[in-house]
């Protein structure tokens, strides 16, 4: 495999970053998580960290190099991922379960496979067009759907929030998969939370990303995405890939070559965000001692979960 990527996190206007995001690839395979806590539910980061690392430890578990099923794989984990986020809430006796959107790509063989829950979002662009897309787990994207309001509406509805399906929640989530896609030369892979879609309209997301180098001109786009959330704005993440070999000229320096690794062997980028609100869901910058407790706690629920 060969290919460019660029992920970043930001915290926006918000005390505390709630957003986690990762990507990590084998020889053969490429993973990218993505995971929007939800605000209005204690630990909303804890949820979010905990479906990122499930998904990181075991895809490492399985990609060796290869997935024998990317779908069930990607379906699997995130139902993990849910049950995890219950056993945590039973094991401190939480009044809420944390809860988390999640959108998960993985690239083997030249296809791309996609799942989510939530309104975190996945978008496929093809010389300049959009060939794939998620669809929100949302009430605003239902009244589109019903004709109610149109897709313009989305951005200011002051239901724009309001989410049914996601990780942590009583029921069982719906989570969407995708069809077996194809990948061309150039394409790009897009996955952000709604911190960034709900400022950055998807035909200019697709105008600042093409033709450019997306190790300069995302960082960019996260900037000026920063600056139009203003004093409410939310926290935003991004993780772009262009596909292939044949990159931008500025980009070939970076360009990422995985032939070079070894069976079992892989490569991985975590956002390193340690922010986290305590178990009542009280916003606070916890001790050292604390976070490393937190941490300590996340892993041992992740490991329960993992294959």
């Amino acid at each position: 495999m060969r290919f460019t990527i660029f992920q970043e996190s930001l915290k926006g206007s918000r005390k505390v970053n709630q957003d986690r995001l990762a990507y990590t690839y084998s020889r053969e395979t490429l993973l990218l998580v993505l995971a929007d806590g939800m605000g209005g539910h204690a630990g909303g980061e804890i949820a979010a960290q905990i479906a990122v690392r499930l998904f990181i430890e075991c895809f490492q578990q399985e990609a060796k190099p290869a997935l024998k099923n990317p779908l069930r794989f990607l379906q699997d984990t995130m139902q993990r991922a849910h049950q995890a986020l219950g056993s945590y809430a039973n094991q401190f006796s939480m009044l809420e379960t944390p809860r988390t959107t999640c959108v998960a790509c993985i690239v083997q063989a030249n296809y791309a496979y996609w799942a989510h829950v939530g309104d975190s979002r996945l978008y496929l662009f093809r010389q300049g067009g959009l060939i794939g897309q998620t669809k929100d787990h949302s009430k605003v994207q239902y009244l589109v759907d019903q004709g109610i309001i149109a897709a313009d509406e989305v951005v200011n509805h002051p239901d724009r929030n309001k989410i049914f399906s996601c990780l942590g929640v009583v029921v069982d989530p719906g989570i969407d998969l995708s069809r077996r896609t194809p990948l061309r030369i150039g394409d790009l892979i897009v996955l952000c939370t709604d911190g960034l879609w709900s400022v950055y309209p998807q035909q200019e997301l697709t105008r600042a990303l093409t033709g450019t180098p997306i190790l300069k001109s995302a960082p960019i786009l996260m900037r000026e995405a920063e600056a139009r959330g203003g004093p409410d704005g939310d926290n935003l993440s991004l993780i772009v890939v262009r596909w292939g070999p044949e990159a931008l000229a500025d980009d070939l320096a970076t360009t990422t070559i995985t032939e070079t690794l070894n069976l079992g062997e892989f490569q991985t980028e975590v956002d390193r965000t340690l922010t986290l609100t305590d178990r009542r869901g009280v916003q606070r910058d916890l001790t050292e001692d604390e976070i490393e407790r937190a941490i300590a706690e996340i892993q041992a629920t992740i490991k329960r979960y993992r294959r």
